[in-house]
C-alpha cells in the first residue's frame, strides 16, 4: 500500500506526523517508512504488519499499540523527546533489528519471537517483558538486572 487514509488524510512514507493524535487508529499494513512520528499518540492503534523502518518514534505513546509483525528495522524509539510509553505494546514477531530502544519502557511488553539483532537496548526497562523466542544479543548482566527489577 502506498499510503493509508484516515479521515481524509493520506499518510505516505516519510510523512511528518510529529505530535499527531492517532489514538486507536487502524494503520494495519501501513507504509510509514521513515515517517516522523515523534511525540505522536498511537496508544491503542493497530500497526500490525506496518512498515515503520527508519521511522522516528521517539517520545511516542505506544501504550497498548499492536505492532505484531511490524517492521521497525532501524526505527528510533529512544526517549529523546520525552517519555516513550511502550509498556504493554504487542511486538511479537516484530522486526526490531538495529532499532534504537535506549531508555524505552518495555516492561510487560510482548517481544516473543521479535528480531532484536543489533538493537540498542541500553537503559531499557525489560521488567516482566516476554522475550520468549526473541533472537538477537542482549547484554545478559544488564537484562537480568532489569528483568528482575
Amino acid at each position: 500500500m502506498a499510503g493509508v487514509e484516515i479521515d481524509g488524510y493520506t499518510f505516505e512514507p516519510g510523512a511528518d506526523l510529529a505530535d499527531a493524535d492517532l489514538e486507536g487508529a487502524n494503520l494495519k499494513g501501513a507504509n510509514l517508512k521513515e515517517a516522523d512520528l515523534s511525540g505522536a499518540d498511537l496508544s491503542g492503534a493497530d500497526l500490525s504488519g506496518a512498515d515503520l523502518s527508519g521511522a522516528d518514534l521517539s517520545g511516542t505513546n505506544l501504550e497498548g499499540t499492536r505492532l505484531r509483525g511490524a517492521n521497525l528495522e532501524g526505527a528510533m524509539l529512544s526517549e529523546y523527546y520525552g517519555a516513550n510509553h511502550v509498556v504493554t505494546a504487542k511486538l511479537s514477531g516484530a522486526n526490531l533489528s538495529g532499532a534504537h530502544l535506549e531508555k524505552v519502557d518495555l516492561s510487560k511488553a510482548n517481544l516473543a519471537r521479535a528480531n532484536l539483532e543489533e538493537a540498542d537496548l541500553s537503559g531499557t526497562n525489560l521488567v516482566e517483558a516476554n522475550l520468549e523466542g526473541a533472537n538477537g544479543t542482549v547484554d545478559i548482566d544488564y537484562a537480568i538486572g532489569r528483568m528482575l527489577g
